[in-house]
């Protein structure tokens, strides 16, 4: 037989190779070995470390890739969260650059998702049932619900955050403020005046009962708190304003109660809308010329906080707590009629809105200086409420009712240096003057000893060269122009700033006491 011929069985010649045996998909080389619980667990270690499902099904390049990306945002979040958290802070004022930051985080939580997804399909071994299939839809879902959850909140942080910059450091108009590419400019210091309004339902107008001066120095940080009494009479305004020709003598009213330093923001402008020139907020205007004539300072900026929507910004803080040492009136005028009720002495107080506002308003039968120090309790307990989580949690509510409660003439082109300056303070020295009826009379109020003492907190001490000869230091002398104070007058010694310390603390002695006088005192007589 030839080479060719057939024996029957098989084909007679010489043997050739038999074709290697057909291969499989190799898109997964390594599925086939792993089992549906591995695949479910790398796809959640997946999700907390994007790219490791790539490494783990053979796609190194691709998961090096992602996993290196993911690794260099957290540690651009970890250096904004420390050393960075200047250039962060400068980010949350910029309108512009957080619509940037609202983009950039639905991109990188899109791409995230898809990470995810495309991670588990790479994991899934071939031949899956449809049960398992269900399952890990279950668990992909589920982590995608996980991520969605902290973008869509970074997200409508930026936006109301973007808002609230809009909303509270709008351009407007202003007689006392220009708005410059410099606003701080060689200024060695920043006043900035600081007003709690207390306007609302029932009341007319906004009479600004709280007046706090921050001088802060642009080198340092270092600021002093400058009080005024709200009754404080007389206040002046500089020569070269018009304000002076129209009050020669200082501020007047038409009587003793428009006359006093809290009625200007209202009184003033009622009397004279437009002797300033455009402006959006006149009271404010007539206030910073006033205070900064009366202490000899030049009033950059103020801050305007009413109480009126206060309550609904405690209430979006979940409450505040607080010490009570004595007892708080509810309403009431002194003298004419008694408080609805009290919020009676103890320790660590949880108040809702409404209650937290009577707290930091109740003056019957007290004094301007006692509600003083309970609206300064009242802000640290609202900084102590606003913790992280509730803020990330309540941010919306929060941003929208600062919008309602909070103005001021700070340009947008002043928050960069703002934020700078922000920094320095919080690792500064916080002083405070409080000019109350031991240091001046309100109704007759030495305005050239009250530039003197503010010239005193904030003028520099000298290097004490001759403590270090031995030579005594001399007292410091009264202000020019005082005299022996006559018995019950405030006194002419010299009027040092404190150091800001906590009045805020539970007085157990002092709650005691007003617990063993029994019901509140009746002070309507």
């Amino acid at each position: 037989m030839s080479e060719h011929e057939w024996d029957g069985t098989r084909p007679i010649g010489p043997s050739r190779p038999l074709p290697p045996p057909p291969q499989g998909p190799r898109s997964r080389p390594q599925a086939r070995g792993r089992s549906f619980p591995a695949t479910l667990g790398l796809t959640v270690l997946n999700a907390v470390l994007p790219g490791t499902a790539f490494l783990a099904a053979g796609r190194r390049r691709l998961g090096a890739l992602v996993l290196v990306s993911f690794l260099a945002l957290v540690g651009g979040a970890a250096w904004l969260a420390t050393t960075g958290q200047r250039t962060a802070a400068r980010v949350l004022v910029d309108p512009t650059a957080l619509v940037w930051v609202f983009g950039g985080v639905l991109v990188l939580g899109l791409l995230w998702v898809l990470v995810v997804v495309a991670g588990y399909r790479v994991l899934l071994p071939a031949r899956t049932s449809r049960g398992k299939h269900l399952l890990g839809g279950l668990l992909v879902a589920a982590l995608v619900a996980g991520i969605a959850y902290p973008v869509v909140t970074a997200g409508q942080v930026a936006l109301a955050q973007r808002g609230l910059i809009d909303g509270v450091f709008a351009d407007r108009e202003s007689a006392t403020v220009t708005d410059t590419d410099d606003p701080f400019g060689d200024q060695e210091r920043v006043n900035v005046l600081l007003l709690g309004g207390d306007g609302g339902e029932g009341r007319e107008g906004v009479r600004t009962d709280t007046v706090i001066v921050a001088s802060v120095d642009t080198r340092t940080g270092d600021t002093t708190l400058f009080s005024l009494p709200r009754n404080l009479q007389d206040l002046p305004f500089p020569a070269d304003s018009p304000l002076a020709e129209v009050y020669p003598d200082g501020f007047e009213g038409a009587n003793e109660s428009d006359s006093l330093l809290n009625a200007v923001y209202r009184t003033g402008p009622a009397w004279y809308p437009d002797i300033l020139g455009p402006t959006d907020d006149p009271g404010a205007d007539f206030l910073k010329l006033g205070v900064g004539e009366a202490l000899g300072l030049d009033i950059h900026y103020f801050v305007l906080v009413n109480l009126d929507g206060f309550a609904r910004l405690v209430d979006a803080l979940g409450g505040i707590t607080v010490d009570v040492n004595y007892y708080v009136p509810i309403n009431g005028i002194t003298g004419q009629e008694l408080p609805d009720d009290y919020i009676e002495p103890g320790p660590a107080q949880h108040m809702d809105g409404w209650t937290a506002l009577q707290f930091a308003r109740g003056r019957y039968g007290l004094t301007d200086y006692d509600r003083m120090d309970r609206q300064r309790c009242t802000i640290d307990a609202i900084i102590d409420a606003a913790d992280p989580v509730t803020l990330l949690e309540r941010y919306q509510e929060l941003a929208a009712t600062t919008r309602d409660i909070v103005s001021t003439d700070i340009p947008r082109s002043a928050l960069d240096d703002f934020v700078d300056l922000a920094f320095l303070v919080k690792d500064a020295e916080v002083r405070s003057v409080v000019f109350d009826n031991t240091v001046i009379d309100p109704a007759y109020p030495d305005y050239d000893r009250m530039r003197a003492v503010v010239d005193d907190a904030i003028t520099p001490a000298p290097a004490d060269d001759d403590a270090a000869d031995g030579t005594p230091t001399p007292s410091p002398t009264p202000a020019p122009g005082s005299a022996t104070p006559a018995p019950g007058e405030p006194a002419d010694d010299p009027v040092a700033a404190t150091d800001v310390a906590d009045a805020c603390a539970y007085d157990p002695v002092r709650a005691a006491e007003a617990r063993a006088a029994g019901e509140p005192p009746n002070q309507a007589d």
